[in-house]
């Protein structure tokens, strides 16, 4: 029964309105997104209210899409899993509306997933073998978390961003040099064409607990380093400042996490979230990892930003712990992982 359970979920917590079928916590039937980037391009970043208009727009279909994909009708379906938080409390309650209205149509089972257990889940997909326990970095636009993963459904977080999440650095950089939204996969490509070590950004360490992080530093390094050269009137080689920038940004989320995996006593460690397709990231982790014979695992780039099949497979453990949601069930946009 377990093995073949069919999880039905959705993902609305940003800018993606996503559906997906999966079949027994590993097995992807289906993953269908719909983005809204090009959308939100035209504003520099995401506009709350427009995402929550369009996700309204998409949902059905998507859904739809989703188990067409799959081959199964709601009648097949075990469990409905859907993300209600954290994100934007708009996107999200579009999301929880249409679970809670098919759930209360057919009768089946309503399971709310937090969005970070989502991501880190989205690593069980595509490596089989991953089971608990491990540590886990989930880095994205909104949160930068290490996370030591106990079992399925229970975390301790022993690091966190002291502001700006390590995506939101991303963003807010590449917006100051010109390369508009989104802003990580644009420094990323760019940052390949730059010396990652012409400019010297500083790398902030937290006093009260070094595995926390803080990127608002580096950023306001970053925005004085181009004012100081437009003041001086100095051209700027936008690639090496991404280059440099990324750098900084790499250096202090593997050097924390590898500490981290050490002083747990692990020797399995992950990645998450939309900067964990960061290829030079991965590149930087994967090096580090060998040298402390660290089995390192991450998801496909399609896996690590939002989407409803790392929400499925984070839905079928809680279902199989018997978590189960009633139709209460309320968008939570602050959300902390590990409350329910």
């Amino acid at each position: 029964m377990r093995e073949e359970a069919l999880i039905l979920a959705i993902e609305s917590s940003c800018d993606e309105t996503a559906a997906s079928v999966v079949r027994g916590g590993r097995e992807v039937l289906s993953n269908v997104i719909s983005s809204q980037i090009a959308l939100h391009t035209l504003y520099g970043g995401v506009v709350p209210e427009i995402a929550s208009r369009k996700h309204i727009e998409k949902i059905n279909q998507v859904i739809e899409e989703a188990l067409q994909e799959a081959g199964v009708s709601l009648q097949d379906l075990t469990a409905i899993a859907v993300t209600y938080g954290p994100g934007l409390v708009g996107a999200l309650l579009v999301g929880v509306s249409a679970a809670k209205a098919i759930s209360f149509a057919t009768g089946i089972p309503l399971i709310g997933v937090h969005h970070i257990e989502g991501h880190i889940s989205a690593n069980y997909i595509e490596n089989k073998e991953l089971e608990p326990p491990f540590v886990c970095l989930v880095a994205s636009g909104g949160h930068s978390h290490l996370v030591v993963v106990k079992d399925y459904g229970a975390y301790e977080i022993i690091g966190r961003t002291r502001d700006d999440a390590a995506g939101e650095a991303f963003d807010k950089v590449a917006r100051a040099i010109g390369l508009g939204y989104p802003g990580g996969p644009k420094i990323d490509k760019l940052s390949k064409e730059g010396n990652p070590d012409a400019i010297l950004f500083p790398r902030a360490k937290v006093a009260e607990n070094e595995y926390d992080f803080s990127f608002s530093g580096l950023k306001s390094a970053v925005l004085n380093y181009l004012n100081g050269c437009q003041m001086r009137g100095e051209s700027v080689c936008k690639a090496d400042v991404a280059a440099s920038f990324q750098k900084a940004v790499i250096d202090v989320l593997v050097e924390h996490s590898i500490h981290g995996v050490k002083a747990y006593g692990f020797d399995k460690f992950a990645i998450a979230g939309g900067v964990a397709s960061n290829s030079s990231l991965r590149a930087a982790f994967k090096e580090s990892c060998e040298a402390e014979n660290i089995k390192f695992y991450y998801p496909s780039p399609v896996f690590c930003t939002d989407n409803a099949a790392m929400i499925g497979v984070a839905g079928y453990y809680e279902f199989i712990k018997g978590v189960r949601s009633g139709y209460d069930l309320n968008a939570v946009p602050n959300l902390r992982l590990g409350e329910r």
